[in-house]
């Protein structure tokens, strides 16, 4: 399934837990099986990892910051052009889709 928000895009929460609810961010990764997105600085998780050997290396313990996968309909695109959160649409000229925001109707690729 394809989506309309895709890696390197700037999105903004817009629902979801109240310390990520209106913040930005770039889509880091897309997980278009699950429905899912990655998106820097949101959904911010913490993890106890213990020191592990893997070739000949040692890495150190302690707790690791990273960013969880949120619900692609809890995110929506941020227009380059007007700079606000806006729904996406498709138009097609010569044969090649191009995405375009709603409200000011600017081409966003």
């Amino acid at each position: 399934m394809k989506f309309k928000i895709r890696k390197g895009d700037t999105v903004e929460v817009i629902s979801g837990r109240k310390a990520d609810k209106g913040n930005r961010g770039e889509v880091i990764k897309v997980y278009p099986d699950q429905r899912r997105v990655t998106v820097q600085g949101i959904n911010i998780r913490k993890k106890h990892q213990g020191q592990i050997q893997a070739q000949g290396r040692t890495m150190s313990p302690g707790i690791i910051e990273f960013e969880g996968p949120i619900h692609i309909s809890n995110v929506m695109l941020v227009c380059p052009s007007c700079g606000k959160a806006t729904r996406v649409g498709v138009t097609r000229k010569d044969g090649v889709a191009h995405r375009v925001c709603k409200r000011c109707e600017a081409l966003i690729d």
